[in-house]
């Protein structure tokens, strides 16, 4: 059983189950909070236990879409392995405990981050927020630079294009469509590439109580890829059309100061203004690349909005 062996590992028998926190994504298991009185502390379980009925929200439950979950957890518990422990505060990230593999469940068990400062949730977020995560974004960026990605993704990002053909073959015919491949290779071929998060939403950062600190947990896709794909993606999660405008020149200015420092930093012998040449034109490739996703997976999704239509001109319009 799943307590006795947390028991063994955190050598402690009077260990105990609180509360499960939230179920995984089509019931591939849960997320659970246990308390250890012999470290007092609380811990928390990601517990991977695939369903024998696996039944997906939006109807894609196919076997593509079963191993790429499956691969993303065995990405998920390396990344804690062999990454987790070289980030910093300024991309702070849970720390790992043990990883644990039973039968065919696997279980990643790290610090609770709510007992670690990192307690509250935002489901609307100011500006003053969403600059702190995208100085989150910036730092694990810079720090990770030229990064192999040894054991992650090779593409980072939950929707990129070689992990998603069913979803192409379902957009409706077009012009984004048919320049699928080419905006994807934009991202692939780019010279400078780093480890993206992967799955950059608002949901998946956890902040101080006082909101002056952040943290992010969920790293399932992560793999090389481009800092704009994370940057791109978490605005979208938590802007509408009209504050993505608004804000649009002050937020990349946001993320690329940033990331100047942070290349500055941790590289110094690499020239920021390359990188930052690179990604700045492929802002709008990392828009485009999310749209057609969107436009197989879910065409109405509430996403799809002016904004992302205008990057993805912009995108199109250079691509002829």
């Amino acid at each position: 059983m799943l307590i006795t062996q947390l028991k063994d590992v955190l050598n402690d028998e009077n260990l105990v189950k609180v509360e499960t926190v939230q179920m995984l994504w089509s019931d591939y298991g849960e997320i659970a909070r246990y308390f250890s009185p012999a470290n007092n502390k609380h811990i928390i379980v990601k517990h991977i236990d695939v369903p024998l009925q696996v039944t997906h929200p939006r109807g894609w439950d196919g076997e593509v879409s079963h191993q790429r979950k499956l691969r993303s957890y065995q990405v998920e518990s390396h990344f804690y392995k062999a990454y987790a422990g070289n980030c910093l505060d300024s991309f702070r990230v849970p720390k790992r405990i043990a990883s644990l593999s039973i039968d065919e469940q696997l279980c990643i068990v790290m610090e609770d981050l709510d007992y670690a400062g990192y307690p509250t949730r935002l489901d609307d977020i100011k500006l003053d927020q969403i600059k702190l995560v995208i100085h989150w974004l910036a730092n694990f960026h810079g720090y990770f630079l030229n990064s192999k990605a040894h054991g992650l993704w090779p593409q980072g990002c939950y929707w990129h294009l070689a992990t998603r053909q069913d979803e192409l073959a379902a957009m409706a015919s077009g012009r984004l469509k048919n320049k699928a491949n080419a905006i994807a290779q934009k991202l692939t071929q780019a010279k400078y590439k780093t480890l993206v998060h992967g799955d950059a939403k608002l949901a998946n950062f956890c902040f101080a109580q006082d909101l002056t600190k952040v943290a992010a947990v969920d790293f399932q896709y992560v793999g090389s890829g481009v800092g704009v794909q994370d940057l791109a993606y978490f605005l979208g999660s938590c802007l509408d059309s009209k504050d993505l405008h608004k804000y649009h020149d002050e937020l990349l200015t946001t993320y690329f100061t940033n990331l100047k420092l942070a290349i500055k930093r941790y590289h110094k012998g690499i020239d920021s203004k390359l990188v930052i040449a690179e990604w700045q034109e492929l802002y709008v490739y990392a828009w485009a690349d999310f749209y057609r996703f969107l436009q197989g997976w879910s065409p109405t999704h509430f996403k799809i909005n002016g904004y992302m239509h205008k990057q993805t001109e912009i995108a199109l319009a250079q691509l002829k």
